[in-house]
């Protein structure tokens, strides 16, 4: 092979490598397009807050962070239940949509609020399969988001045991039952 053959080799990146570059460029965009949104919203809101951008899994997550003396005023941005922190993060996707043409499957956090109530779905998913085991009925789970519902969903298969969505809207809810049901 000629040495201008070799350099050509080398440097033309697969078409699997374009993908996965293409892919970081889209996720990377998406964060700056994100964290400009959220930005603004927070000037016009008045708030302090740092934004950090985090790629993992391939899926953006933004937090919105701020000293314990701004935590207070940055909880209006989460809400009832994470109510308006849901509303907010579809706007944010709406942003990016609108501005991309890509729809985007990005998180976002405000105050470690969805890290925290991670771990509250994590122990409730356990105390329902616990439950099940026990009496071998089924459990039905309070209404929650699209995002909390997943969350739990995969714990409840991680520990062998099946779940399912069943209602509609903000009814939306898991019912938890054995493996053999």
């Amino acid at each position: 092979m000629s040495d201008v053959e070799q350099s050509e080799a080398v440097e033309t990146p697969t078409a699997v490598e374009e993908d996965v570059l293409d892919h970081a460029k889209i996720i990377e965009e998406e964060g700056d397009i994100a964290a400009d949104y959220l930005e603004e919203l927070l000037d016009i809101a008045d708030l302090d807050g740092d934004i950090d951008i985090e790629v993992r899994g391939g899926r953006t997550y933004i937090s919105i962070v701020g000293e314990p003396a701004d935590e207070k005023s940055l909880g209006r941005l989460i809400g009832s239940k994470g109510e308006v922190l849901d509303s907010l993060q579809e706007l944010t996707r709406l942003a990016v949509l609108t501005a991309t043409g890509n729809r985007s499957r990005l998180v976002l956090d405000i105050t470690g609020y969805r890290q925290g109530r991670a771990g509250e779905l994590k122990r409730l998913a356990e105390e329902a399969v616990a439950k099940v085991q026990a009496t071998g009925e089924v459990i039905a789970l309070d209404p929650m988001s699209a995002y909390e519902r997943k969350l739990v969903h995969d714990c409840i298969a991680t520990l062998g045991l099946h779940s399912e969505s069943e209602g509609e809207g903000p009814g939306r809810h898991i019912v938890v039952s054995s493996a053999t049901s």
